[in-house]
């Protein structure tokens, strides 16, 4: 075991008691550096983004439950501080700067992490869900899931990329046979993955139609590059309207971002002929898609969750490069249950991120 501090026996942290939107901000039991694993280390966190997967698991709405009590969260920036004996020397070490994501380890065997899908791998292990995550000022991590934070970005700025930004990225790439200069258009785009996949389709060379609500969303949009925003309150034919802003075969791609499962049934309506349909929010259930036309049509829907550690680095990479640029709003940790309310009624623009 090595450390380069001494850590104490408890950290302050957001602890899930029972399933709902409230978390009890307290001191935690954390794990000392002599009962570290080999491969096993002690994070002291600078900050950590919330995502909305985060509200899901606290509020038991999936069909997979974490365990109780749990400290939530999978977008932690901050320093390596003690490491488990007998661990295998690597990239990362003591003192440097890293971040911890969704899945916070996987076997790194199996075919799906080989292909560089560690997010589907059957023994992946989640952040906040299977183990404590990073709504705590320490947290016990994996040494070979640590991703090093560009010396460019700050970390507020770079622990939302852990999961939004590499989430939107990821299924971006996935748009192989759609040309630079076509129209995407994101739902949810003032959002936190929203105004994230605003800027990587505007880095891909796309055209970017924003669909949300409100002006502070509105201008949130505009700011980050989307050369269009349309607020779905005001439109009272949505698909038309898209149409109109975009182009009259329809959108090339649609970006899902929100939990609205019409925001999936609207898209096999204003997607062009041969156009995809990109999900990432997590509607329970999608009813009323129009399968005939979609089948006609020839319009691809696909899916992705998170994005490997290959991924990241990438997306991180463009971050670095100014290509893009979270709108963060800091928040203390003894806020966090104000932030998950803002989220769950929509009030954010950007992404909330907690400060240490």
């Amino acid at each position: 075991m090595t450390s380069i501090e001494a850590i104490p026996a408890t950290t302050r942290a957001a602890v899930t008691r029972e399933f709902s939107m409230v978390a009890d901000v307290t001191d935690y039991p954390l794990k000392q550096p002599s009962d570290l694993a080999p491969g096993e280390c002690i994070l002291k966190l600078e900050c950590t983004g919330v995502c909305h997967t985060d509200l899901h698991f606290m509020n038991g709405e999936w069909r997979i439950f974490p365990r109780l009590p749990s400290v939530g969260g999978h977008e932690g920036v901050g320093r390596v501080v003690a490491i488990g004996a007998h661990s295998k020397g690597g990239v990362v070490k003591l003192g440097d700067r890293v971040g911890t994501k969704y899945v916070i380890e996987s076997c790194l065997q199996c075919e799906m992490c080989r292909r560089g899908f560690e997010q589907n791998c059957a023994d992946r292990v989640i952040s906040g869900y299977h183990v404590d995550g990073t709504f705590a000022q320490y947290m016990v991590a994996y040494l070979d899931h640590l991703i090093p934070i560009p010396d460019e970005l700050p970390s507020v700025e770079a622990a939302p990329i852990l999961c939004a930004g590499v989430t939107v990225y990821n299924i971006l790439k996935q748009l192989t046979d759609t040309p630079p200069g076509s129209w995407v258009v994101v739902h949810g785009a003032g959002g936190g993955l929203g105004h994230l996949g605003v800027q990587y389709a505007k880095a891909f060379g796309y055209r970017v139609l924003a669909i949300d609500s409100g002006a502070d969303k509105r201008d949130l949009c505009i700011s980050v590059g989307a050369d269009k925003f349309l607020d779905f309150k005001d439109s009272t034919d949505l698909i038309a309207d898209i149409k109109a802003s975009t182009d009259p075969l329809g959108a090339h791609a649609a970006l899902i971002t929100t939990h609205a499962g019409a925001a999936y049934v609207q898209a096999g309506f204003y997607v062009r002929a041969h156009g995809t349909v990109m999900c990432l929010g997590a509607a329970q259930e999608v009813s009323g898609l129009p399968m005939a036309l979609i089948i006609d049509q020839g319009i691809k829907y696909i899916a992705s969750q998170t994005g490997g550690r290959q991924a990241v680095y990438e997306a991180l990479a463009l971050a670095a490069q100014g290509k893009v640029r979270c709108h963060v709003v800091e928040r203390p940790l003894e806020e966090i249950n104000s932030v998950l309310e803002d989220m769950y009624k929509g009030r954010l623009a950007g992404r909330a991120v907690i400060t240490f």
